[in-house]
């Protein structure tokens, strides 16, 4: 079977020098040197500041909304976001006691549409946590000016944004915080990991304190914590395929780029800025209704290739997050949206397989 995607793996010569050298310090996790030296590195390639390294991007949102405020651990608090994502930015609020408060989508962005949070604030609003989905830019000037009239902090879910670029400018610098996943899946991986750019240094040393246990020193603890360290072995992988990311994003691009020029006249494609510099992490297609989707996912299947519904159900309807408003436009796109196979290893052939097999099956 082809894969929706397929996990990155560099050089393995290059894996066990690192490797070798974790043996040799015997030093695992606690802020190694591999964990120093990649926090350096990506700050460098991402032309960032204050970037934590953390175990998984879950616990990048969690310790994010900590190191912020936003807990509703004493009073009841809300946090407006999108239901059009992955499960973990609203269950992570859920988790710290924040009851997540959904507002529609932009229907050809697909990211959080900024008129619609407004009319969802309430006196127990403490922030705006937006998605970049699939690596595409919110509008973040407009979150930005609805933040700070009403005093809200703002997150961003930036799992799918790693290097993206709006206006000449990384995505990651804008919000109060930006969360990054490292999941195997995605374009920069660790294995497991992730990370959070704050804009505030304050808030990274809070934040380092939390990632920690709390812990100020060997006979001092100064806070409530958690365990959320990346270790040795997860920073090896990540130096490794930072070593090699120019050739990862040139494959993944050729794939994208063929999808594009044979699919922009068939099916509806996420609408982007034109001062956006994408990553070529993901490849969603819109169709004209769930059914289409449904079929062509199946067809798809039958022939050897997997398609994936992102994001689907629309997070609304999840039974575990509480009575949830409607959102239409969410729960319409979740239905019609399928992601289609993106990895460096995809080759142009099996590229124009998948296209074949999708303009056959909206043919019958």
């Amino acid at each position: 079977m082809i894969p929706v995607t397929k996990p990155y793996l560099p050089s393995r010569e290059k894996l066990d020098r690192y490797i070798d050298g974790i043996y040799e310090r015997a030093w695992l996790t606690n802020n190694g040197e591999l964990v120093k030296e990649l926090t350096r590195r990506l700050e460098e390639y991402l032309g960032v500041e204050n970037l934590l390294l953390v175990a998984n991007g879950t616990l990048a949102l969690q310790i994010a909304y900590r190191a912020l405020g936003v807990t509703g651990r004493n009073e009841p608090t809300e946090a407006i976001t999108t239901p059009f994502t992955f499960g973990a930015t609203a269950s992570s609020l859920k988790w710290e006691g924040v009851e997540p408060v959904f507002a529609d989508i932009d229907p050809n962005t697909w990211c959080l549409d900024p008129t619609n949070i407004e009319p969802a604030i309430t006196p127990r609003t403490q922030a705006i946590v937006a998605v970049h989905v699939f690596g595409n830019a919110c509008d973040v000037d407009a979150i930005d000016a609805i933040a700070k009239k009403h005093h809200l902090k703002v997150i961003y879910d930036a799992s799918h944004a790693f290097g993206v670029k709006y206006q000449g400018e990384n995505l990651l610098k804008h919000g109060d915080a930006a969360t990054l996943s490292f999941h195997a899946t995605k374009l920069f991986h660790t294995g497991e990991g992730g990370a959070i750019v704050f804009k505030q240094k304050e808030d990274l040393e809070r934040a380092k304190k939390m990632i920690n246990f709390g812990i100020n020193g060997p006979e001092t603890i100064e806070a409530l914590g958690i365990n959320a360290k990346m270790n040795e072995l997860q920073a090896a992988m990540g130096l490794c395929v930072l070593d090699e990311m120019e050739a990862n994003l040139k494959a993944r691009a050729a794939v994208w780029h063929h999808y594009k020029q044979a699919l922009s006249q068939t099916l509806q494609l996420q609408a982007k800025p034109e001062a956006l510099d994408y990553n070529y992490a993901y490849f969603p297609v819109e169709f004209e209704n769930e059914e289409q989707a449904i079929s062509v996912a199946a067809t798809l299947k039958e022939n050897g290739v997997l398609a994936r519904r992102y994001f689907y159900p629309s997070l609304e309807e999840l039974i575990c997050l509480g009575p949830q408003m409607r959102q239409p436009i969410s729960k319409d796109i979740a239905g019609r949206v399928l992601c289609l196979p993106i990895f460096d290893q995809l080759n142009k052939q099996e590229v124009l397989n998948n296209i074949a097999i999708i303009k056959m099956d909206l043919k019958t």
